[in-house]
């Protein structure tokens, strides 16, 4: 298998650094300003900046089944995986290429699934950058991370839906440019465990839906959108907004989640050499007892650490997308397991000892590292806890076919010549 992205990929990353470094960076502490201090999302600068990515074709990367009539430039997804590390550095920056979470999966979801008439009204948008939209599925009385738990409703009633429930930690949910919703709702109670729920989209503004407050995860927006609670209280939505087939929830769900995770993991690592960089940074500064930190093996042994499981996470990262390009994310299900377990603990451990590195200073807000750390702690929750990655994981393991006694690789005790 051939981990190394094409030529291609690196004419387009050089494009994507170009701009990244030209054009981005230096509106990041404006960004901050303007999230964080003044609560707004989208500065007009964003506007420019996606107007000139968008014309220089540095659109829609991240999104691998682009048709010839839809706008943008399809990557695979190991090709991808070089500018979404790039990207990750900066977590708003992938708003800029119209590369952001949770647009893109559902955009997939979207070209899979949508009719031609729902593509025109709901995938259009999106695909043009004009509006965003937000995956709403988990629920404050569920463990959403068994989606046969989920409880709010889709009930028929004549020619409509009536959509019922409330649902929080929905990512973009409450950003003024969110246009509508994709809602995973109970629709078929009594059929088979795995048929029993749609996914119906609901526009923002029909009667009955109600944006909360932000759900901050310990402290952290995300850029792309607030994560917010939102009220479903009986919305009345057309049939024709189903997006598939009564009872095809899981698998519209299942459709988004394979891009999910690994556009996170591919951002999570361009946050890792971030990390690095930044606590190498420190440890130049800092000084304590007479000497500089980079001078005592704790913060040695701290950033070597984090290059090697960094180092490992990229490796693994490119052989699951590749597996995915190559076959089909069904034909990757146990890796992208292995995949997310790995990059999210490894991301999560890198950001800790970032957070060692820099002291108290590491709990500032003005800095990466108290964002990387709450973000990466989200991380090992969101779209999949890991308890539940393991226990697929585990159940995929193949059982040995012999007992230890039998094993020609051990002795048995007392057996010994």
């Amino acid at each position: 298998m051939d981990l190394t992205p094409s030529p291609e990929a690196n004419a387009i990353l050089d494009q994507v650094r170009k701009m990244f470094e030209q054009d981005i960076l230096p509106r990041n502490r404006e960004m901050i300003r303007s999230t964080k201090q003044d609560g707004e999302l989208d500065p007009p600068f964003l506007d420019e900046l996606r107007a000139k990515a968008k014309s220089m074709g540095l659109w829609n990367m991240a999104h691998t089944d682009l048709t010839d009539r839809q706008p943008g430039l399809s990557m695979s997804n190991l090709d991808y995986s070089i500018v979404a590390e790039l990207l990750g550095r900066a977590f708003w920056s992938s708003k800029v290429f119209n590369c952001q979470w949770p647009d893109v999966p559902n955009m997939v979801a979207l070209q899979r699934y949508a009719t031609e008439e729902q593509k025109e009204q709901w995938l259009k948008p999106l695909l043009d950058g004009d509006c965003q939209s937000a995956f709403a599925m988990t629920e404050p009385g569920a463990a959403s991370s068994d989606a046969k738990n989920i409880a709010a409703t889709i009930t028929p009633d004549g020619d409509d839906y009536i959509v019922d429930g409330r649902k929080w930690y929905i990512t973009g949910g409450g950003h003024e440019r969110c246009r509508f919703y994709l809602f995973l709702g109970l629709s078929n109670p009594d059929a088979a465990q795995n048929r029993r729920h749609s996914v119906i989209l609901v526009p923002r503004e029909t009667a009955g839906v109600t944006v909360g407050g932000a759900n901050a995860f310990f402290g952290y927006s995300e850029p792309n959108g607030p994560a917010s609670e939102i009220n479903f209280d009986q919305v009345r939505v057309p049939k024709e907004n189903l997006l598939g087939e009564e009872g095809e929830g899981f698998a519209v769900s299942q459709a988004r989640l394979a891009p999910a995770r690994l556009h996170h993991s591919m951002r999570a690592i361009g946050q890792c050499e971030l990390l690095i960089e930044l606590m190498y940074a420190r440890a130049l500064e800092r000084h304590a007892f007479g000497r500089a930190l980079e001078g005592y093996d704790t913060v040695q042994y701290a950033i070597a650490h984090s290059r090697v499981e960094t180092e490992q996470m990229r490796l693994l990262l490119r052989k699951v997308a590749a597996q995915v390009d190559a076959m089909g994310e069904k034909s990757a299900y146990r890796d992208l397991s292995i995949l997310k377990v790995a990059i999210a603990q490894g991301y999560y451990g890198i950001a800790d000892r970032a957070v060692q590195v820099f002291g108290a200073m590491g709990g500032y807000d003005g800095t990466p590292v108290a964002d990387a750390f709450a973000w990466s702690r989200a991380f090992r929750i969101g779209d999949g806890p890991d308890e539940v990655h393991l226990r697929s994981i585990f159940r995929a393991e193949p059982k040995p076919e012999v007992t230890l006694a039998a094993s020609p690789y051990v002795v048995p005790p007392g057996d010994w010549v």
